[in-house]
């Protein structure tokens, strides 16, 4: 085609497209989208030091209270079947409490120990022997041969005062990793926790702060760098949920594994059952909660005090139960809702010589009865 004729083409083209009638569609380009980069513009000094500060504390707090924190080998000895003695180790945390040099531990960590050592910060290891157990509470105290000069005991708090939110901070030695800090907040207080069959600790400090093996023993701190408890145990089923042992139990048993070896604990000599709706339902009782006295122990408080304990025997469903017995509904005044309320209050707001006032149903009939408590047997 000639150049000219192809020109003119081109040129009608042109002329065309841009005589479109109106409302005809036509191409758009998408607009080209905007990206917006945002620069961080650092903190000012004002807004960086209660930053500062927390960290302070912190650090403060560490230097101060881990030359107490020890770390605890226990070799025990075991008897395996096929080849006799067979020496297994065991290790913990722990604390110096007082100026005579005593270390705190859980007594999981130390029991059936045939020989104990402590490491403190320092590196310096030396042996210690066990002065007294509390198993029922978890707690154990050792004598160390000897306690590096600059070692500082820790400050016990009061645990009655704690509230939940407020800080917690761990040190010990979690999986052998010497002198490890850990933070977190009180989760809840006033926790039962069960240690094995029918024996709890009342009353500890539940925590979010990272509690490991290796931790048990040591100390739990306030921002103080107070002991508020000592860390005790982990729930194997959960992770990130620590106890321990609030410090008032510890103050109440310090001394007396310190003159005698031993906690004396508080009991009555019996056992009962929940009192529960089902459970009343079925047997007819009177009450709907309180705790239904099963067995009286031979000799016991509650048998030379004219405590009744059933008197028959029924079954629901595929367990027997014992019946006939009286039901504990008040202790001292105070209501009872269950078996584990009686058991909280007896080793919380008792102690072994005091009379307890029971107040008992007993053929429908309510009666007070007084019990001197005894020790409870190991």
């Amino acid at each position: 085609m000639p150049r000219i004729y192809l020109l003119h083409l081109l040129l009608f083209l042109a002329v065309g497209c841009s005589q479109l009638p109106e409302g005809t569609p036509t191409l758009q380009s998408s607009p080209t989208p905007v990206v917006v980069v945002a620069t961080p513009t650092p903190l000012s000094e004002a807004d960086m030091a209660p930053v500062d500060i927390e960290e302070q504390l912190i650090i403060n707090l560490y230097e101060r209270v881990s030359p107490a924190v020890v770390h605890i080998t226990a070799q025990i000895i075991t008897m395996d079947f096929f080849f006799g003695p067979s020496p297994s180790e065991g290790t913990g945390s722990g604390f110096v409490v007082d100026d005579a040099g005593h270390i705190v531990t859980n007594n999981h960590v130390i029991e059936g120990a045939a020989s104990i050592e402590v490491t403190f910060s320092d590196e310096t290891t030396v042996p210690a022997e066990v002065i007294g157990v509390d198993p029922f509470n978890d707690l154990a105290l050792l004598m160390p041969a000897a306690v590096p000069p600059t070692v500082i005991p820790v400050e016990l708090a009061s645990s009655a005062e704690l509230r939940v939110g407020q800080r917690a901070i761990a040190i010990g030695n979690p999986f052998g990793l010497e002198q490890t800090l850990t933070t977190g907040v009180i989760s809840a207080l006033g926790r039962p926790l069960q240690l094995e069959e029918g024996k709890f600790v009342f009353n500890v400090i539940q925590t979010d702060a990272a509690i490991n093996p290796g931790n048990s023993g040591g100390p739990l701190l306030d921002s103080r760098g107070r002991v508020i408890g000592v860390n005790t145990a982990i729930r194997r089923e959960a992770e990130g949920i620590g106890f321990a042992v609030p410090a008032d139990t510890l103050k109440r048993v310090m001394a007396a594994l310190i003159e005698k070896g031993a906690y004396p604990h508080p009991w009555l000599g019996l056992l009962g059952y929940s009192v529960t709706p089902n459970l009343a339902k079925a047997l007819s009782l009177p009450v709907e909660e309180g705790v239904l006295i099963a067995q009286l122990f031979r000799d016991g408080p509650a048998v030379t005090a004219g405590i009744r304990g059933a008197s028959g025997q029924t079954l629901m469903g595929n367990q027997r139960i014992l019946i006939g017995g009286d039901i504990i509904v008040a202790v001292n005044g105070e209501p009872i809702d269950d078996w584990l309320s009686y058991l909280e209050f007896i080793e919380l707001q008792t102690e072994v010589g005091d009379t307890v006032s029971l107040t008992l149903l007993r053929d429908g009939e309510e009666i007070t009865i007084e019990v001197p408590a005894g020790a409870q047997p190991q």
